[in-house]
């Protein structure tokens, strides 16, 4: 399939580095436009597969209205699938079981087959356990079949996986990474937040709440316009270092938090999924392990490259990740400030889980101690969405300390817990002219002659003072 998108790569670090640190923090935004000038696509449907998972466990009987929500949803869903989309619904129970077509494969979406899917889900029933491992697995064998396609499953529960082992639902998971994208969803009250986190983080999708059943429709028809926007199936990031330089984890921070899978492809070079896209934007977080032993110090070293490919073909220009040791301690503590957003992002996204899950468990003290920290965090940020999620859980965000909510309803506090990987966009990039130097300024020069990198505050030599951009004098020959 053509992308139709013409991507971009650029990277915000500190490259100054004392010699005492050891890692190397850095922040990778790529974005992915329209090509200028180019009227919307018309969506061609081959060029996409697309399984729908409804839980029909016992507990969509209770209430009644729920499974009625489910099938009116999913109905929704295959009616906006553009004729071509190849598409299958299945029933999720204690197993899995093909609802249309009959047939364990995909059909092809026409007029016909859309009226026909719809006739057979208006025979759902509630019955039977949950184990999203099988469903997952499932939906796996029927979009093994179009490797070239777009590939996506939208999976909906109400209910903990409790008829498989979470080995085996791990297992699943890892067969199934990089195979096909999944949005998750939870309805009800009686599913597990981080099962739901986990399945969408391990398939590169998205995980949320639908408070009401009511609500489902909407959300699926929100989610398959988000699908079928889609233009490119599989993109990634591949990371070049210069040893002794390695990669320690590289993670999406915006729009949502997800740890990407690290495959070296020999002793210099890693890969990183970042799953398909659309016109869209996502943020990335490298935290390379460097070593200033042996390495001189005063210049820009690099420590590793960076490129975006598709189909293993480099989509852009790649970026350089610089490391500059540095004695001049005013250099070596500043931190990028997209650095330090998504940094602070990344712990409040912790503390507002582990403190929903320590509530969720019975440990309303623990649970007190690490929400009141998430909103000293979301307020010292500015962070508004953040707030207003912790809204849902406490009395009063501007109280210290802050109490929790009686009788906190649990729909509530998974709403939030699932919520919590969501992050806000960091301050824009800084602009080469803007603050800090440009990547090709000349070195600072102390009145002596010393050479000191650009923007440096202090000569690293003499310990000059550059108080005045006029102080960066010529560069002796």
């Amino acid at each position: 399939m053509s992308s139709a998108l013409d991507f971009d790569l650029r990277i915000d670090h500190d490259r100054f580095l004392s010699t005492r640190d050891r890692q190397l923090h850095a922040i990778l935004t790529v974005t992915a436009r329209a090509g200028a000038g180019d009227a919307p696509p018309e969506v061609d449907g081959s060029g996409y597969a697309e399984v729908v998972v409804v839980d029909c466990s016992g507990s969509m009987a209770h209430p009644p209205t729920k499974l009625g929500a489910a099938r009116r949803a999913t109905a929704a869903a295959v009616e906006m699938l553009p004729d071509g989309v190849r598409f299958a619904v299945v029933e999720g129970t204690h197993e899995a079981r093909m609802v249309y077509p009959a047939h364990r494969g995909l059909a092809v979406a026409a007029p016909a087959t859309r009226d026909a899917a719809r006739r057979e889900l208006g025979r759902l029933a509630a019955a039977g356990g949950t184990a999203i491992g099988a469903w997952l697995e499932l939906a796996r064998e029927l979009l093994a079949g179009h490797p070239e396609a777009i590939r996506h499953a939208l999976l909906l529960t109400d209910g903990r996986n409790e008829h498989e082992t979470p080995q085996r639902l791990a297992e699943v998971l890892a067969a199934c990474a990089g195979q096909f994208v999944c949005d998750a969803r939870g309805v009800g009250d009686a599913w597990e937040p981080r099962e739901l986190t986990r399945v969408a983080e391990a398939l590169h999708g998205t995980a949320d709440a639908v408070r009401r059943p009511e609500e489902l429709e909407a959300d699926f028809r929100a989610t398959m316009r988000a699908t079928m926007a889609k233009r490119v199936a599989r993109a990634g990031l591949r990371i070049a270092v210069v040893p002794p330089a390695r990669v320690l984890s590289c993670r999406q921070v915006h729009p949502t938090i997800m740890e990407l899978p690290v495959t070296p492809l020999d002793d210099r070079s890693v890969t990183c999924p970042t799953g398909s896209w659309g016109a869209e934007a996502r943020e990335y977080h490298l935290c390379l392990e460097v070593d200033p032993a042996g390495r001189p110090t005063g210049e820009d070293l690099r420590v590793a490259r960076v490129d975006l490919l598709l189909d293993d073909v480099p989509a852009t220009g790649p970026v350089n990740l610089l490391a500059h040791w540095t004695e001049d301690l005013a250099l070596s503590s500043r931190i990028d400030p997209r650095v330090a957003h998504y940094t602070g992002q990344e712990e409040l996204s912790r503390l507002i889980a582990d403190g929903c899950d320590a509530y969720d468990t019975g440990d309303r003290e623990t649970a007190a101690r690490l929400l009141g920290r998430a909103v000293a965090l979301a307020t010292a940020a500015g962070d508004a969405f953040h707030l207003e999620q912790l809204r849902l859980l406490v009395e009063d965000v501007d109280a210290a300390p802050v109490r929790l909510r009686d009788d906190l309803p649990r729909l509530d506090v998974i709403s939030v817990a699932v919520r919590s990987s969501v992050t806000v966009p960091g301050p824009a990039p800084r602009p080469a002219s803007g603050p800090g130097p440009a990547a090709d300024a000349p070195p600072r020069v102390c009145p002596a002659g010393h050479r000191s990198p650009p923007g440096a505050r202090f000569c690293q030599r003499c310990r000059h003072e550059f108080t005045d951009p006029a102080d960066a004098g010529p560069v002796p020959a």
